[in-house]
Parts: structure tokens; C-alpha cells; sequence
């Protein structure tokens, strides 16, 4: 067993994998601080509000005290909190995300692909090869 572990290792499958994990790790992180940071404050600009946190349906009464404190802590803008509240703005940020993080990896393989992708290679007509070439000239000159 400890053999066949040594094989599977030592084939670099597992290595290539560790390290798209890890490179997949950092660009999530990346990407995050991408949206986050830049395109929510741009949409926060347009929109009045840095974050769609706050954007929320609620029904039931206002909670207060700790209990608010908790809730309004937790998503930033919230002003009040109530008994019963759906967060619809954090599932607009993380969509928003989801969809950023999907078009960056569909340029990034494109342009993988693309770079894989075989040079087309001109096929030159080849014209008669040596022993042809060679086999004429004899004949030529048993005819003379």
C-alpha cells in the first residue's frame, strides 16, 4: 500500500492538484477584495450605500438591546433590526460575486485554451524526393 501511495505521489497529478487548490485559494481571495472593495463601493456610490447588507425585508417587532446589536453588528448599515428579517442585499453581493469569479475564470481558460491551442502548420506540397530525382537523371542520360 505505502508503494502504490509513493506511485500515485509521486506522478504529479497530486502536486498539480495542490497547487491549483492553493492558486484557486488566493484568487478566491483576490477576487473577493475585488468585489468587496472596489465594485461594491462604486455601486455603493451610485446607490447611496456601500453595501447591499442593509437591504432587507423585515416584519415582526424592532428588536433592541443586545439582540439589535447582534443583528445590526453582523451587516453593515443596518439600521434597525427586527424580530424576523430576510437579507436579500447580502445574497445581491454574493451573487455579484459569483458571476465576477465565473467571468474571470471563463476569460482566464479562453485564454489557456488559446495559447494550447496547436500553431496551424503550413503543409507545403512536397515535390518528388531524392530517389525520383536521381532515378530521372539515369534515365535522362541512358536516352543520350
Amino acid at each position: 500500500m505505502i508503494k502504490e501511495f509513493k506511485e500515485f505521489i509521486a506522478q504529479g497529478d497530486a502536486f498539480d492538484l495542490a497547487v491549483g487548490i492553493i492558486l484557486g485559494i488566493a484568487f478566491g481571495a483576490v477576487v473577493s477584495s475585488l468585489v468587496d472593495d472596489v465594485i461594491m463601493q462604486l455601486i455603493g456610490a451610485i446607490f447611496g450605500q456601500p453595501s447591499f447588507n442593509a437591504i432587507n425585508i423585515h416584519w415582526g417587532d424592532k428588536l433592541t438591546g443586545e439582540a439589535a446589536t447582534a443583528v445590526t453588528g453582523k451587516y453593515a448599515g443596518l439600521k434597525d433590526a427586527y424580530e424576523h428579517q430576510i437579507f436579500i442585499g447580502s445574497l445581491i453581493t454574493k451573487i455579484i460575486n459569483f458571476l465576477i469569479v465565473g467571468l474571470v475564470l471563463f476569460f482566464l481558460v479562453k485564454a489557456i485554451n488559446k495559447m494550447k491551442r496547436p500553431q496551424e502548420v503550413v503543409v507545403v506540397a512536397a515535390g518528388p524526393s531524392e530517389v525520383d530525382l536521381l532515378t530521372e537523371i539515369r534515365d535522362s542520360l541512358r536516352t543520350r
